[in-house]
């Protein structure tokens, strides 16, 4: 599947997980599967572990075909470390399963679940169902039992699989930790690796398994020593690169995605594709390595570095299809960069101009697939803003009426003067994810800050094309107030100094002149020679007070 190279990657995909599961039997389920450790703040590049097979089950739904898609919460895995911005104390937590550390902030249940709480109702916003799995509920109700003792008693041939890649390169940083819970010991190799019953850690290495009994005997750092038998009871996992195996063929999983890290030679999905073969007597999943995510340039996150942005973070600023379109429309090889920044305004132009092409029966086929995607599932469509504003109009607003609703209403009555919008409603929940991105995210020194006064001083230094300036536009004011009016006039007045009609083309020269003015206006109004669009902020402002910060006295 990694040659999929043009066209509709999602069709390309499902064509080939109904495939497999065809190539398995008639009776084989489709089963599109995710795995996330809720080790620290679940972020945007996790998302894409869920995205890239939701889309996937979402496809197969939509053929009318059954497809189920699992979240395996990788929550027995250890405590690696504490994340950043997060009490060291929580280092003596280091080794034992996530959920047997306390909540970081006393809310919870678990370490894990404080982390998956947020996940889920973000889900939940993006419209993506799942059936979640958790390891610590299946391995310590012994639902992997027959699964250890199988893997315990072909250690052997499991020994020998890991063997042909261990003398190759190293794999990445992930796999390379991961490799850390293999235990090895002078009797030999030992693919599971039980928690202390006595500080409840991972540290500990196996001595002994009798496979007639199935008592398995450990050390640990602790000074513990302590065995049980694997076939009546449960208190550890297997290594990584036989546990995702595992669950392949536990689960009858036909389709699974995996980072780049998982997914290039001799790593996890290399090696688990020959264990599931020569040991548990399965199959490997149609498979996809998707690319990181990034903000606004910014290298791969991670999870345990703490500080990066999480899918709740970007539904405050992104409404859920727009969130669901960045994942959508680009192949899993291609990495994604997530805006926070000034370019957030770029990527709504974007989805409203694939918007408007829709609607007029414009667009590529492939663009109207991942439009449809976008807004909804098979199963139903997200809520959707009923009047659709720009974006940066809406933020432009809020930014300059700090958020008083009577103010913003009038604006944006302004801004739909063919038909005025009725209530705030109707520019919801965009013009909410505005004003959370003026809040949050546009820095002081960039906030609009309007005159309170005139600047009487500048005024009175004002060149006799200077004023005229200002005249032509004051004295166009009411037959032009509209955006379209003001945006005409705006950049009309050079033409009308120079002798031309409002609509002549600008010349190299009236774009100078243009320039000249915006910068003029700027300073005259909020301060600085930038600002937000210049139409939008004089009906931001009004006719009544544009005059009082324009007129010569």
């Amino acid at each position: 599947m990694a040659g999929v190279k043009q066209g509709d990657w999602v069709v390309a995909a499902a064509d080939q997980v109904i495939a497999e599961g065809k190539r398995r039997g008639p009776d084989s389920p489709l089963v599109c599967a995710s795995g996330i450790s809720p080790s620290g703040p679940i972020h945007l590049g996790n998302l894409r572990e869920i995205m890239v097979p939701h889309f996937v089950a979402d496809e197969i739904r939509r053929r009318g075909l059954h497809c189920k898609h699992i979240l395996s919460w990788d929550d027995y895995d250890r405590l690696r470390k504490v994340p950043a911005g997060l009490p060291a104390s929580f280092t003596e937590h280091i080794g034992r399963p996530l959920t047997a550390v306390p909540d970081p902030c006393g809310e919870h249940e678990s370490w894990a679940e404080h982390f998956k709480i947020p996940f889920r109702a973000a889900l939940a916003e993006l419209g993506v169902e799942v059936t979640e799995i958790s390891q610590t509920q299946m391995y310590t109700s012994g639902a992997y039992r027959e699964q250890i003792l199988h893997a315990m008693r072909n250690r052997e041939k499991i020994d020998a699989v890991l063997g042909r890649y261990r003398t190759a390169k190293k794999a990445e940083a992930t796999d390379a930790e991961e490799d850390g819970d293999e235990e090895t010991a002078g009797s030999g190799y030992y693919p599971y690796k039980p928690y202390c019953a006595a500080c409840g850690r991972d540290t500990t290495t196996v001595s002994t398994f009798d496979e007639t009994s199935t008592e398995i005997r450990y050390s640990c750092v602790c000074g513990h020593n302590d065995g049980f038998a694997l076939g009546q009871a449960d208190g550890g996992k297997l290594a990584w690169k036989v546990d995702w195996p595992m669950r392949w063929a536990y689960q009858g999983v036909t389709f699974e995605a995996g980072g780049v890290d998982h997914s290039s030679p001799g790593s996890s999905f290399t090696v688990g594709s020959q264990v599931v073969r020569e040991v548990f007597d399965g199959q490997p999943p149609s498979y996809l390595g998707y690319s990181f995510v990034g903000i606004s340039g910014a290298a791969k996150m991670s999870g345990s570095a703490g500080g990066a942005p999480t899918p709740t973070d970007a539904l405050q600023i992104l409404e859920a299809p727009l969130l669901r379109w960045l994942y959508a429309r680009r192949r899993p090889n291609q990495s994604i960069t997530v805006a926070f920044d000034q370019e957030v305004n770029r990527l709504y132009d974007e989805w409203d101009a694939i918007g408007r092409r829709v609607a007029a029966g414009d667009a590529e086929p492939t663009e109207f697939a991942v439009r449809q995607r976008s807004v909804g599932s098979a199963t139903h469509t997200l809520p959707a803003t009923e009047r659709v504003l720009p974006f940066r109009a809406l933020a432009s607003v809020v930014d300059i009426t700090t958020g008083d609703d009577a103010q913003t209403l009038r604006i944006l009555r302004d801004l739909t003067v063919d038909e005025p919008l009725a209530n705030l409603d109707q520019a919801r929940p965009r013009l909410d994810r505005a004003q959370a991105w003026v809040d949050g995210y546009v820095a002081a020194h960039e906030r609009t800050q309007v005159r309170t006064e005139p600047d009487h001083k500048q005024l009175e230094c004002l060149s006799p094309t200077e004023r005229e300036a200002l005249k032509l536009l004051l004295d166009g004011l009411e037959e032009h107030w509209s955006l379209p009016g003001l945006t005409s006039l705006v950049y009309g007045v050079p033409k009308l100094q120079a002798g031309l009609q409002l609509d002549a083309p600008a010349s190299p020269e009236l774009k100078t002149a243009q320039r000249q003015l915006f910068s003029l206006l700027y300073t005259l109004l909020v301060g600085r020679d930038t600002g937000p669009r210049l139409p939008t902020l004089l009906l931001a402002l009004g006719a009544e007070r544009i005059r009082t910060l324009l007129t010569i006295a």
